[in-house]
């Protein structure tokens, strides 16, 4: 099993944080293995690692991750995504993706990940895509057999920084009422405007599937500009340098008085989910025109001022995180208690990807185990 600790407490009422019902919005399926599962299907594969135990392994990736720019931090996928080449390897990496995702109380997840990366060995776009959902059914059905809950859906990804975006968006149409549930771009940013995979974009809404866009982490208002016109993302991942867009009035003992430009504006009115991802919007740079500890982060003053913000892992490995230990750090950091930790997760249920009805079951699953908490 994943070797991160998942005890966290709520300080004052001692509540296992663990145990509550969560939504994950923004996981990456590359980002989530388990190191040492990675070490054996490297082996198999005949791959050469880093470190020869998993605890090695957990100490490299820290170390890679921790270097304060995305394109660094991305380089550390190179090696996951090598293991995660045929469809046994995928379908293995699906499913105990799921596993962990249910021990972590998450009772739905959205797991992105981009098909295009995983033919180096031969494998059909259709064919990665089966074997990741094979993966996910028998991470429900084990979840089940345990007693946990768990629902989960496949966000298809395409890389921004290449040019099959729309193959791609056609790709996640034919698998649509078979595990996919919506369509993302990610990859480096900067430099890199959603606006390139527009054609994609329209195809995408004039087949009514729901996008959402990494915009707003390593790069600013014009990457998220473009996730909203060209994209028509209704959630935005990571998101966090909206508040680029946030003029501080004035500030008293209380209160600070913002105003919002017309990016912020929009997003807030229109509750467009922001799919932020504490740890790693610290390791990647993401927040450092605010500062380098999470205190610095602009989660609070977004929740504050009524931005739809969800909280998520991002890459557990890279990370070396969960959904528990990102809300733990979060409480910590500004004081959240549980009335907080549920509008987060109502918050993303509502974002969610899921049919009006499906949302409106987990709001009350939500609230049930909130209510029992």
């Amino acid at each position: 099993m994943n070797t991160i600790p998942t005890e966290y407490r709520l300080e004052g009422d001692g509540t296992n944080i663990q145990d509550l019902p969560k939504i994950s919005l923004h996981d990456h399926l590359d980002g989530g293995l388990r190191p040492q599962t990675l070490l054996e299907l490297a082996d198999e594969l005949g791959l050469e690692v880093p470190a020869s135990d998993a605890e090695g392994l957990e100490t490299w990736f820290a170390e890679q991750s921790n270097s304060g720019s995305l394109v660094e931090y991305l380089k550390t996928f190179d090696l996951t995504t090598a293991v995660m080449q045929t469809r046994a390897g995928l379908t293995r990496v699906a499913r105990e993706f799921v596993q962990d995702l249910a021990v972590d109380g998450v009772i739905y997840g959205e797991i992105r990940w981009a098909p295009e990366q995983h033919l180096a060995r031969g494998l059909l776009l259709d064919e990665v895509v089966e074997a990741v959902q094979a993966g996910i059914e028998q991470g429900i059905d084990d979840a089940r057999h345990q007693g946990r809950g768990i629902r989960a859906g496949q966000l298809v990804t395409a890389m921004r920084h290449n040019d099959r975006s729309l193959e791609i968006a056609e790709l996640a149409v034919r698998h649509r009422d078979r595990g996919v549930v919506g369509f993302d771009i990610a990859g480096p940013e900067a430099g890199f405007l959603p606006s390139r995979h527009r054609t994609a974009f329209d195809f995408l809404a004039a087949q009514f599937v729901p996008v959402t866009v990494h915009a707003g982490e390593a790069d600013g208002l014009d990457s998220i500009r473009s996730a909203l016109f060209d994209g028509r993302a209704l959630r935005l991942g990571h998101g966090v340098r909206i508040a680029e867009d946030l003029m501080i009035e004035r500030q008293d003992d209380e209160n600070t008085y913002v105003s919002l430009g017309p990016v912020a504006q929009w997003v807030r009115d229109r509750e467009i989910a922001l799919e932020t991802s504490p740890s790693s919007n610290l390791q990647t740079g993401a927040i450092a025109a605010w500062g380098d500890e999470l205190v610095d982060h602009p989660f609070d003053l977004l929740y504050q001022l009524g931005f739809r913000v969800t909280v998520n892992a991002d890459n557990r490995l890279q990370s070396g995180t969960s959904l528990t230990r990102e809300l733990a750090l979060l409480s910590d950091a500004f004081g959240y208690d549980l009335e907080d930790f549920e509008t987060f997760q109502l918050n993303a249920a509502a974002a969610s990807f899921l049919p009006l009805d499906d949302r409106e079951e987990l709001v009350e699953l939500i609230q049930d185990g909130f209510d029992r908490a």
